[in-house]
């Protein structure tokens, strides 16, 4: 350590934010080393900035670090400069906590938040000199493990990592390391603690499970090679949402990061149904804790981090039931204490002039909002359930308050779009620029300023959409030009995302085993960081995939049969495929499905293990 930490000491004038690399946060975890059992490396693949901001690793840190024989420590991917160094000086990969290797540890978690990170997992394993092939670790430790939103379909980076954790990872990650406790003493080989850990519910150990192909490059079966391998690997969830552990304390950074304030999660899952969100069906059922639990939770987190801005996450706060009582109870002690309370992830459909009047409280620094569709035919597609008076409303309300700044998000390329649901998106913007000067001048500000951001439309596994084509890049193009021709306003602009970086993340999502070998020539010619657009190389990524024989078409551009299997089909994260195919073929019909307090849809939630509005 004291070697590491030396090194480490003369290189920090010559790097960009040091504090990335040294520890020694308020709120970070160090232990006696002799008094220690379980040792586990939580790595975020992406740079300390992003990786810090993640709610998941503040919540999985603080409870393993809850049981006082084990011991969490956090590692993230430098950043280009500091890697250089890295390897100039010989330093391993290391924790924060206590500058020890990798190599040290028994478990190295990753978490997969999306797929631009996977090169990023394969340089922090080499980075810390171990094999990046699962097969090519002999010894029992460390123990590789995966987790997050992308291991719903893990397939494309199945043969580096010894096991996956399907779905929540609270409940789950306490008993695989309490297996390893229990197990440490008797010296088991790898091979027999995978057996073991292969036996509790929501583990995937990739290298039980064999697939077979068909001679049209699509998967036949995906089928257990060992006794203690289930046929379906089943997602974990947690049931009881307002008992499960959350921590009291963050790690406060000394440098800044992209979210930097206090994080409280108010509910989990979601009851919309909109068919490309992936986040919406995965993280199935829709779950709230109640307001004390919240209340308290908010309390004690910004005394202990002495945060003055406390955010309230979920994929969509105003959906919470009660949220009005909710705020005034929050309000009650950040008004007293003067700190702010940030509203992410609101609805345009249930947005009220309460939810104004606190967002203004805090900043009016504009409102941001996600109608995905230009046209209300193709909100129905998607199954948006909100209409143009809806949104309307929602801006008038805003801007009889002063505010004078809408952000707007779209996707292309999304199934059934035609040009006028492209042509929609400009004219829908101009239609707000067009209220905001029939709002009485003593109301308004000075200018509105409207910003139109266009993605493009990535199909996900566990979607409906899930058997959709992404539309071909000369047609993404096509509309993407077409939407600047539309925009004649100064008062709007007009933004769009790389497609080349859409076209990358739909191969990746959708992929199967022999996308590994891929994954793996682009990381050895270069690609790192790739959600960084400095950094992203899809030239080398184009030469990884014609070495490894890979037809991008084929993984992004082609539609899926309904009776096609699919690489993730040993997975089971609850939504049935009946209902897939089912809003599938609705949403070709323009045809919408309710909301889960409406009325149950019969995904399947429901039946296999029940929830706040279904079962």
């Amino acid at each position: 350590m004291e070697e590491i930490k030396c090194k480490i000491e003369q290189l920090l004038l010559k790097t960009q934010k040091p504090a990335r690399y040294i520890g020694g946060e308020h709120g970070s975890v160090v232990k006696d080393k002799s008094k220690v059992d379980v040792r586990f490396a939580f790595c975020f693949p992406d740079i300390y900035d992003v990786g810090m901001s993640h709610l998941g690793m503040k919540i999985l840190y603080g409870l393993k670090n809850s049981v006082p024989n084990w011991w969490c420590e956090r590692v993230f991917m430098p950043d280009k400069d500091f890697e250089a160094h890295m390897r100039e000086n010989s330093i391993p990969l290391y924790a924060l906590e206590s500058l020890d290797p990798l190599t040290e540890f028994d478990f190295i978690g990753f978490t997969l938040q999306y797929e631009l990170s996977y090169t990023n997992v394969l340089a922090m394993l080499e980075l810390a000199g171990l094999p990046v092939y699962a097969k090519d670790r002999k010894s029992l430790t460390p123990i590789i493990v995966g987790g997050g939103p992308c291991v719903c379909n893990p397939e494309p980076m199945a043969d580096f990592f010894d096991l996956f954790i399907i779905g929540e990872g609270e409940e789950v990650n306490l008993e695989l390391l309490r297996l390893y406790e229990k197990m440490k003493p008797l010296a088991p080989s790898k091979e027999e603690f995978l057996r073991e850990a292969a036996k509790i519910e929501g583990i995937y150990v990739p290298s039980f499970y064999d697939v077979e192909y068909n001679g049209d490059g699509t998967v036949r079966s995906v089928l257990p090679n060992t006794a203690q391998a289930p046929a379906k690997v089943r997602k974990r969830i947690v049931k009881d949402f307002d008992s499960v552990y959350y921590p009291d304390s963050f790690v406060v950074p000394f440098t800044g990061i992209v979210h930097d304030r206090a994080v409280i999660e108010v509910l989990r899952g979601c009851i919309r149904g909109c068919r490309f969100c992936q986040a919406g069906f995965i993280y199935r059922p829709f779950r709230e804790k109640n307001i004390d639990t919240i209340t308290e939770e908010t309390r004690c987190l910004c005394e202990q981090t002495g945060y003055e801005e406390v955010s309230l996450s979920s994929l969509s706060t105003s959906d919470y039931t009660k949220i009005n009582e909710l705020l005034e109870r929050l309000s009650d002690y950040t008004d007293e204490e003067k700190i702010n309370l940030s509203l992410p992830s609101l609805r345009i459909d249930n947005f009220s002039k309460e939810l104004i009047d606190r967002i203004a409280a805090v900043r009016k620094s504009g409102l941001t909002f996600a109608p995905e569709a230009g046209t209300q035919r193709l909100r129905d597609v998607i199954n948006k359930n909100i209409t143009e008076d809806e949104i309307m409303r929602t801006c008038r309300l805003a801007f009889d308050e002063g505010y004078q700044t809408v952000k707007l998000y779209f996707m292309l390329g999304l199934p059934e779009e035609t040009m006028e649901d492209v042509e929609g998106i400009a004219k829908l913007a101009q239609d707000i620029v067009d209220l905001y000067y029939e709002t009485p001048k003593e109301k308004r500000g000075k200018s509105i300023q409207v910003s139109v951001s266009a993605a493009t439309f990535v199909p996900k596994p566990f979607t409906p959409f899930e058997f959709e084509p992404q539309a071909a890049p000369e047609e993404i193009a096509k509309k993407q030009k077409y939407l600047l021709d539309c925009i004649n306003s100064k008062k709007i602009k007009c933004s769009y995302h790389q497609q080349n970086v859409s076209i990358l993340e739909a191969v990746l999502a959708r992929g199967d085993r022999r996308l590994c070998r891929a994954v793996y020539t682009a990381w050895k010619k270069g690609c790192t960081l790739d959600s960084w657009d400095e950094h992203f190389r899809f030239d080398l990524w184009l030469e990884a995939f014609s070495e490894c024989g890979v037809d991008i078409g084929f993984y992004a551009n082609r539609r899926r049969s309904y009776d096609e299997v699919m690489p993730w089909s040993h997975l089971d994260y609850l939504i049935s495929k009946e209902f897939l195919i089912r809003e599938n073929k609705k949403a070709h019909n323009a045809q919408t499905t309710r909301n889960c307090k409406e009325g149950c849809s019969g995904c399947g939630v429901g039946r296999n293990c029940g929830g706040v509005y279904c079962g």
